[in-house]
C-alpha cells in the first residue's frame, strides 16, 4: 500500500452485492474502516501477537473480544452494523470473532471447511455471516482466503464429508474430502489492507499456507440475526453472544452478555 493510494469507505452494500452473496455464498467488498482506524487495529494486533505466551501461534487468537473490550470499537462500529443490516436485517447479534495471523515463512494452512459444520447444533437455525477484514494485504502469495462459489446450497452432505489433517500444518484438525468438492472451482479472494469480504456459514472455504516474506492477518467478525437461538453445549458453556442492534427475536431464549465499555 502506498501513501498515494485512494482510500474510500463504503457505508452500505448495494442490492447487487446482496444478491451476489445470496446466490454464491460470498461477496468481495470495499473498505468500511478509515486508514487511521486500520492503522490503529494493526498496531493493536502487533501488540497482541508480541504478548503471546511461548508456544501459542498467532493463528490461534480466537474470541479475543471476550478479554479485550477495545475490539468492540470495530465489532460494534455503526458503519459495520449498517452493512451487516443490509444482509441480515436490523436485529444483529455478535456471534464470534477470530484473528488468523499467518506469520511469514511458516503460516499454517486453513483446510477446506464450512463454519457451520464446526459450530454444529449450537445455533438453530445456522444463519451466520462472517466479515473477513484484511488487517494485512491478503494475496495468493501469502495465503488469501479461497471459496467454492455456490457451495452454501449443498449443506445436506456436511456430516460425513470430513477427514483428519495434520494440526501441525493446519489451523484446524479436519478438512473436507477432495471427492466431496470441486477444488477447480475455487476463487481466490485477494484484498488490500482494509478491504473485506463476506461469506455464509455453509460456504466451503480455506486458504493455503504462507511461505512468503509477508504476514497475512485477517479478522473474522461474525454476526447472526436475532432470531437464531444459541444453544450452548457443556464444552462451550462459557461462549458469550451480544445483541448489538435491534431486538431479540427468540422469545427470550437467548442469554446476551452486556456490551462492555470501550
Amino acid at each position: 500500500m502506498t501513501t498515494q493510494e485512494t482510500w474510500e469507505t463504503v457505508g452500505h452494500a448495494t442490492p447487487e452485492q446482496v444478491e451476489f452473496y445470496r446466490k454464491y455464498g460470498y461477496v468481495k467488498f470495499g473498505r468500511i474502516f478509515t486508514r487511521e482506524e486500520m492503522d490503529a487495529l494493526r498496531d493493536h494486533v502487533d501488540e497482541m501477537i508480541a504478548a503471546l505466551p511461548e508456544g501459542k501461534r498467532p493463528e490461534e487468537l480466537d474470541v479475543p473480544h471476550f478479554n479485550d473490550p477495545w475490539l468492540f470499537r470495530y465489532l460494534n462500529h455503526p458503519r459495520v452494523l449498517d452493512v451487516i443490516e443490509d444482509f441480515i436485517g436490523p436485529d444483529i447479534v455478535l456471534w464470534s470473532s477470530h484473528f488468523i495471523a499467518k506469520p511469514k515463512g511458516d503460516g499454517k494452512a486453513v483446510p477446506w471447511h464450512t463454519d457451520g459444520s464446526y459450530w454444529g447444533d449450537r445455533l438453530q437455525p445456522m444463519k451466520v455471516i462472517t466479515l473477513w477484514l484484511a488487517v494485512d494485504e491478503s494475496t495468493v502469495e501469502n495465503g488469501c482466503m479461497r471459496v467454492i462459489p455456490g457451495s452454501h446450497t449443498e449443506v445436506a452432505r456436511v456430516a460425513d464429508m470430513y477427514e483428519p489433517v495434520d494440526l501441525k500444518r493446519n489451523v484446524f484438525n479436519s478438512r473436507i474430502k477432495q471427492e466431496c468438492m470441486d477444488e477447480s472451482q475455487a476463487v481466490d479472494l485477494e484484498l488490500q489492507v482494509g478491504e473485506c469480504h463476506f461469506h455464509d456459514a455453509w460456504t466451503i472455504h480455506g486458504s493455503n499456507p504462507n511461505f512468503s516474506s509477508k504476514r497475512r492477518c485477517g479478522y473474522t467478525m461474525r454476526y447472526m440475526p436475532a432470531d437464531v437461538v444459541h444453544q450452548p453445549k457443556e464444552w462451550s458453556s462459557s461462549h458469550r453472544i451480544y445483541l448489538l442492534r435491534g431486538e431479540d427475536r427468540t422469545g427470550g431464549r437467548n442469554v446476551y452478555t452486556p456490551i462492555p465499555e470501550y
